[in-house]
């Protein structure tokens, strides 16, 4: 099992490095756009690292369930992470959909919007590593 574990810790670990620097991505993109800049290559790097995250994403829900059913639901600090792990993907799934738009030329938000947007991905996690490491509850 510590096997599992270590591909789940690895592929999250991964995965968290696409959902905090596509945001980034996009701060860029929306400067590169008020500047008048191309942002082709921007879109290309975006397009990418969503795809590349996107399958680690699978692979850390896959070797977390696989977790979750041999150690099983215990206690009320796994409840509470999985909703802030849904709540993830929820934002991860969102960055898809801005990716759509940015594709499409219509992502229209100002760096300082993608700025906040950014940091909301950070709370989140910090929520998940608080319920796994302290188990407040």
């Amino acid at each position: 099992m510590l096997w599992v574990k270590t591909f789940h810790v690895l592929t999250v670990m991964a995965w968290l490095a696409g959902v905090f620097y596509l945001p980034r991505l996009f701060v860029n993109y929306a400067e590169a756009r008020r500047e008048g800049e191309p942002t082709s290559r921007l879109t290309g790097m975006a397009r990418r690292l969503f795809r590349f995250s996107s399958i680690l994403a699978v692979f850390a829900i896959f070797f977390g369930m696989i977790l979750w059913t041999v150690y099983g639901v215990d206690g009320r600090w796994l409840h509470w992470k999985l909703v802030f792990v849904l709540a993830l993907i929820a934002y991860h799934l969102y960055c898809g959909v801005l990716l759509r738009r940015m594709m499409a030329g219509t992502l229209t938000a100002s760096p300082l919007q993608f700025r906040i947007f950014n940091e909301i991905s950070v709370l989140i996690v910090t929520a998940i590593l608080i319920f796994v490491i302290v188990k407040p509850v």
